[in-house]
């Protein structure tokens, strides 16, 4: 099977580290085609940036189906263009923090997100209700690193991440932590030995769910609301994402 996994930020040391980790766990006879985006923002850290990478990133699924994927991930944890790519897909379409969420949901009775800066923490809690988790998540916590200080030794972003998950360990009462971003997703397996707890990065669970789905024979519904998008012009640059020229 091929899973595509989509960075839609357009910093491609970013999609190195999340295809390392969907390299990482995926099964044998899965291959694993990384993507950045070709257009939009370098980091994701806000309703603005996530609205405008989602051309970049319905770009890629276009692609992916021409490419003939079996399925996809998105690798940013605020589950960007979710619907609309599931609408523009066959297979199926994952996002990193439903992904990890929900793994973190069988393997505790409550877990806590640990995510970035604190705008990003408010659009956490958004999905957290949206995935009805709200009975599973304790807490999410900002560390108020930028995205792109995870790749900066300056920041001591580890350190800041560590300290964090053990101040939800403490104080949140959390069986679990969820990492809340694709860019610390090369942190998981370390952090989960330190900390003695789950820590889970939603790249490794969501191309893991996906290829389960894959397995089973289960492909994005087409009745309803995830049915093709409707057959209509579109104007401008994004004339090419008009689904009258889907192939």
């Amino acid at each position: 099977m091929r899973i595509k996994v989509i960075n839609p930020n357009t910093t491609q040391s970013m999609t190195a580290t999340v295809v390392a980790a969907a390299k990482a766990v995926a099964g044998t006879g899965t291959e694993i085609l990384g993507a950045t985006s070709p257009s939009g923002p370098v980091s994701i850290e806000g309703h603005y940036d996530e609205a405008v990478a989602v051309v970049g990133l319905l770009q890629e699924i276009r692609h992916g189906e021409a490419e003939g994927c079996d399925g996809y991930v998105i690798a940013c944890f605020g589950d960007p263009g979710l619907l609309a790519a599931r609408e523009a897909a066959r297979g199926p379409v994952l996002g990193i923090a439903e992904a990890a969420m929900r793994a973190a949901s069988f393997v505790s009775t409550g877990f806590s997100v640990v995510t970035t800066l604190g705008r990003t923490r408010i659009i956490a809690e958004h999905l957290v209700r949206a995935y009805g988790l709200e009975g599973h998540c304790r807490r999410v916590r900002a560390t108020e690193l930028a995205v792109l200080d995870l790749e900066d030794p300056a920041s001591d972003a580890r350190r800041v991440i560590t300290e964090e998950c053990r101040r939800a360990l403490d104080e949140d009462g959390s069986g679990a932590i969820v990492l809340g971003c694709a860019g610390m997703a090369d942190l998981a397996r370390d952090l989960s030995q330190e900390l003695g707890v789950p820590v889970i990065d939603g790249v490794g669970a969501a191309v893991k769910f996906t290829e389960a789905l894959i397995a089973l024979g289960l492909s994005t519904s087409k009745r309803g609301d995830l049915a093709y998008p409707i057959a209509k012009p579109y104007l401008g640059n994004l004339a090419p994402l008009s689904f009258q020229t889907r192939r």
